[in-house]
């Protein structure tokens, strides 16, 4: 895998409930709301669960994710193809937290950023 080993963890404060975190996370018709820049592979379940396999992709780079954990307060993928590595999820009320790292050439944290405040603002903007 070319590129460069990136890791980064964040946590921001969400008003939401955890049972809102949690479906915004664990099921996909959620998820593609308000990961835009990221497209999920057609079929997905409506539920993520442990080792389920499937593909996104950012432009034209596929990330494959291996659901690894899928509890209702935490998400685990194993990723590869553009990213090597891992990204994980952990939630409760008001609250979630990333964890990423992984060899790749995207820019990680910029993505994580990103994500994380697209999930604050879908969540703001179903709860008004």
């Amino acid at each position: 895998m070319l590129g460069t080993f990136q890791q980064s963890q964040l946590r921001i404060e969400i008003e939401a409930s955890a049972s809102a975190i949690r479906d915004s996370l664990l099921r996909p018709e959620q998820l593609q709301k308000w990961l835009w820049f990221q497209r999920l592979a057609e079929g997905m379940p409506e539920q993520l669960h442990s080792g389920l396999a499937f593909t996104s992709w950012t432009g034209p780079i596929a990330i494959r994710h291996q659901v690894e954990v899928a509890t209702p307060v935490c998400l685990r993928f194993l990723l590869s193809q553009g990213v090597d590595g891992y990204h994980e999820w952990y939630w409760g009320e008001g609250w979630v937290q990333s964890s990423l790292a992984g060899v790749s050439l995207l820019p990680l944290n910029l993505a994580q950023t990103m994500s994380l405040l697209s999930l604050r603002q879908f969540l703001a903007t179903k709860s008004a």
